[in-house]
């Protein structure tokens, strides 16, 4: 058996968290990616992305492993036109055979931000509506999900291990270690294009109303609900099963 996927539990059926964590901690992006789909299967396995300004590394990276592995995409109603061109721009770019794109529950919207803003008057309950139902309920066929959150974003990610449980299922982060001198080396390696709006000042990107440019020096998610004290979606907080 491969040393960096353990025994499957007799309960779960699935490995251990807590084990393939620690056969991966410094395993590169691209073998943590391959010990995922070895781990549950490319059926069973699925990347969460926001296409946003980092994302085509990742991409890059499972692509090259196996561009077949079904890529979930959050369509929250709310998102740059600029997001939806580079999600296109990356598909055909990186020859992504399974991308997903995952709009939120009509009537849910219609119930609960009729007026569309919610997003200023409760932005949990918007994120929770536009983003982490739609997750939950993309992620159903799932056993495991990828995603591109780094240590050196600091915040609730400052302390994230490679693999951890998310309910039932596997969460594996192959970033987790990586650099920004890293990333930007896999931009530059591959001749990855950027998202339009990173020359503006955007260094991430989210929904329309709750995304502003970062000035010199901040943080790069700082203008992420700027002035407020919410700092994730709720995609990495909460649950998903």
């Amino acid at each position: 058996m491969n040393a960096l996927v353990p025994q499957v539990s007799s309960v779960s059926g699935l490995p251990s968290a807590e084990e393939l964590d620690r056969g991966l901690r410094n395993a590169s992006p691209a073998e943590v990616i391959a010990a995922a789909l070895k781990a549950v299967g490319r059926e069973k396995l699925a990347l969460v992305s926001s296409f946003g300004t980092e994302s085509a590394t990742l991409l890059k990276v499972m692509a090259d492993v196996d561009p077949s592995i079904p890529v979930i995409f959050l369509d929250t109603g709310w998102l740059f036109e600029e997001t939806l061109t580079y999600r296109d721009t990356l598909i055909a770019t990186l020859g992504l055979k399974d991308v997903r794109s995952i709009k939120p529950a009509e009537e849910i919207l219609s119930r609960e931000d009729a007026d569309r803003d919610l997003w200023f008057s409760d932005p949990d309950a918007c994120c929770r509506i536009r983003k982490v139902e739609p997750l939950a309920r993309a992620l159903k066929p799932f056993s495991a999900w990828l995603n591109g959150r780094k240590r050196f974003q600091g915040n609730a990610r400052a302390d994230i291990p490679v693999v951890e449980a998310d309910g039932a299922l596997l969460k594996f982060n192959p970033f987790a270690n990586v650099s920004r001198e890293e990333l930007e080396a896999i931009f530059v390696r591959a001749k990855l294009p950027r998202h339009p709006l990173a020359e503006s000042g955007f260094l991430s990107v989210g929904c329309m109303p709750c995304t502003s440019r970062t000035t010199e020096g901040e943080d790069e998610r700082a203008g992420r609900w700027r002035g407020r004290a919410k700092t994730e979606c709720g995609i990495h907080t909460m649950k998903t099963s």
